[in-house]
């Protein structure tokens, strides 16, 4: 199965132009097993979400990308964000707490938004996004590299702002996931690949 496990929506991220509904309809359009909504700093996509999977049949995991004082990362299974300013272990040991799994998002994106070598320093980091279709090869690469050095299982997503990136990279799962709680469990046993969706003979850099 294959999900898009990074996508933004113009309902509760300002950064992006994607209308919930045209993304879920496009990700179904594409032949996506499921996508994932990880809108920045907010679990609000939940209600709206569930309501959007019921009406396309497609499967729609609610996230959020959350900013650290370290970076970013994208956290499910959560139903609420600590307040005010938090550091990447409290976040990453909240989401522990709750049950849910979590994603160091693109983590050396040349933005002051990823957690870079901090990931070696935090415990609990569920996967590495090796794949972050806004983020330039050479800095995939590095993520993918210190994941395979730290045992860390590599996420591929879209982290789609605009509709034609949707799918763009995605995770490939080893088994069909039902549900939030079938996704979470998958994410926190690791057995995972990132893909290009278009060319999904290329898992991984280092497979090329």
């Amino acid at each position: 199965m294959i999900i898009d496990t990074h996508f933004h929506t113009k309902e509760y991220s300002i950064c992006s132009s994607i209308d919930m509904e045209a993304g879920i309809v496009e990700a179904k359009k594409l032949g996506l097993g499921g996508i994932c909504i990880t809108d920045h700093d907010t679990v609000a996509s939940k209600e709206l979400a569930k309501n959007l999977q019921d009406k396309y049949s497609i499967l729609v995991i609610p996230g959020t990308e959350v900013q650290t004082v370290e970076g970013d990362i994208l956290c499910f299974g959560i139903d609420d964000i600590p307040e005010g300013t938090i550091t990447a272990q409290k976040l990453v040991e909240h989401v522990e707490k709750s049950g849910g799994a979590c994603i160091a998002a693109h983590p050396f994106r040349d933005n002051d938004r990823g957690l870079k070598e901090n990931i070696c320093n935090i415990k609990g980091i569920h996967a590495i996004e090796a794949l972050n279709g806004n983020t330039d090869d050479e800095s995939n690469i590095k993520a993918e590299k210190l994941a395979n050095e730290l045992g860390i299982p590599c996420t591929g997503g879209s982290d789609a702002h605009n509709l034609k990136n949707i799918g763009k990279y995605a995770t490939r799962f080893p088994k069909d996931v039902q549900d939030e709680t079938g996704f979470i469990e998958a994410l926190r046993a690791g057995n995972i690949n990132p893909i290009s969706f278009h060319d999904d003979t290329a898992p991984c850099h280092a497979a090329k």
